[in-house]
């Protein structure tokens, strides 16, 4: 077991397999306050802060665990002594967490996004969040079960670009999104704050080093731990309707009786209405109530984040919605969306040679065919202490078809 150690220089935690590298990092990083660090260290009300931006992205990541409180070892959240305090343990978590790797697109692919849409302008106005980075799921480390994490990633990186006091609050205001390991220590830390009380149980009090699906509960409980608005939206039906299904068959056949054609006709009624609330709360949410304005202009950025977009089996982020106007008068709504699941390699060449883009990206009203959906956006600020308070309870508004 690896025991922890005290820094000479700045008097943090550390475990004594670190604390070489960790002590010449202070002579690399001639910018390092050395004075804050101590004070952070010191004082247990104080908020966590970062360790130098480099000296974080290099840590040791999973391997390193703190002897005295045995809380993270090896992946998994085990509960040895209780030595360390919760500030003592975020310490170390800001010391030891890794950047995540990912491919980054020069230029940015919300730019690319946003030429491809221009170039198609006509009968269409298409609004966009800001910054984003895509960060995939790979084969060899969370094929199938990290979408939930890598979602959390893409509005992450939204956040430290575009939100000034986000980028403070992150991650102990380490600058960087960290890797998936890294985000589960943070959720592990979020819930033993008392975030997200009944998530905490059904994930049996541990999550670090696992494969388990998260979605956009966990999501708002991370981000809610650094003081952040995040926010829940359900898309569902009401009781009374969920017993309409689907009759098979694209056509209805002249054998069918006149009941079970009623039930298919309600059915298709039920999802096109059930589609167009969540289009138009998209909608409604990156124009902001009609505040964006777009003149001559097609294409318009919000000053919205991305949509952590849920659905059983899957999540992906929702980066704008686009509108054409029909010839007949009706309005085709597409979700702009980025998946986890598609290769960012992908993603950037088809976009700069506008080939294929459409099918990676646009989502239109005939694919949304779950059930139910949920959503998670972050609102603008930092929550005082009290209204912190209320956001350890994630609830949710829930709009129903």
């Amino acid at each position: 077991m690896d025991s922890c150690t005290t820094c000479p220089f700045c008097d943090l935690p550390v475990p004594a397999s670190q604390l070489e590298w960790h002590a010449n990092a202070h002579f690399d990083d001639h910018d390092t306050d050395y004075e804050l660090l101590q004070q952070i260290h010191r004082s247990p009300n104080s908020p966590p802060q970062s360790l130098p931006s480099e000296q974080a992205a290099n840590g040791s990541g999973f391997g390193a665990t703190c002897g005295d409180c045995n809380y993270w070892c090896g992946g998994g959240s085990s509960r040895g002594t209780e030595e360390c305090t919760m500030d003592e343990r975020i310490a170390c978590l800001i010391g030891l967490q890794t950047r995540s790797k990912f491919y980054k697109v020069e230029v940015g692919l919300m730019a690319l996004l946003r030429n491809c849409l221009e170039s198609e302008a006509e009968n269409s106005k298409s609004i966009l969040s800001g910054y984003i980075d895509h960060f995939q799921c790979l084969e060899s480390e969370d094929a199938g079960w990290g979408c939930g994490w890598r979602n959390i990633q893409l509005l992450s990186s939204h956040l430290l670009v575009q939100r000034p006091e986000a980028r403070e609050a992150l991650f102990g205001g380490s600058g960087f999104v960290p890797d998936i390991l890294s985000l589960q220590r943070w959720l592990e830390v979020a819930w033993e704050k008392g975030f997200d009380a009944p998530g905490f149980s059904q994930f049996s009090h541990a999550i670090c080093g696992s494969k388990k699906w998260i979605g956009t509960t966990e999501c708002a409980a991370l981000l809610r731990s650094f003081g952040l608005r995040a926010r829940v939206v359900d898309f569902g039906p009401k009781e009374s309707q969920s017993h309409y299904t689907s009759v098979p068959g694209s056509t209805v056949d002249n054998s069918m009786d006149k009941a079970n054609s009623h039930k298919m006709v309600k059915s298709n009624a039920k999802k096109s209405e059930a589609c167009q609330v969540l289009m138009d709360f998209v909608w409604n949410y990156f124009s902001d109530k009609s505040s964006i304005q777009f003149g001559q202009q097609h294409v318009v950025i919000s000053e919205k984040t991305p949509l952590y977009f849920q659905h059983d089996g899957h999540s992906r982020t929702i980066v704008g919605i686009q509108v054409k106007h029909q010839q007949n008068g009706i309005l085709e709504y597409n979700l702009l969306v980025l998946d986890p699941a598609h290769s960012t390699a992908a993603l950037e060449r088809s976009l700069r040679q506008k080939v294929g883009w459409q099918k990676l990206i646009k989502r239109g009203m005939h694919t949304l065919k779950k059930p139910q959906y949920q959503l998670c956006y972050v609102d603008p600020g930092i929550a005082s202490e009290e209204e912190m308070k209320k956001l350890k309870t994630i609830d949710s508004v829930l709009l129903e078809f």
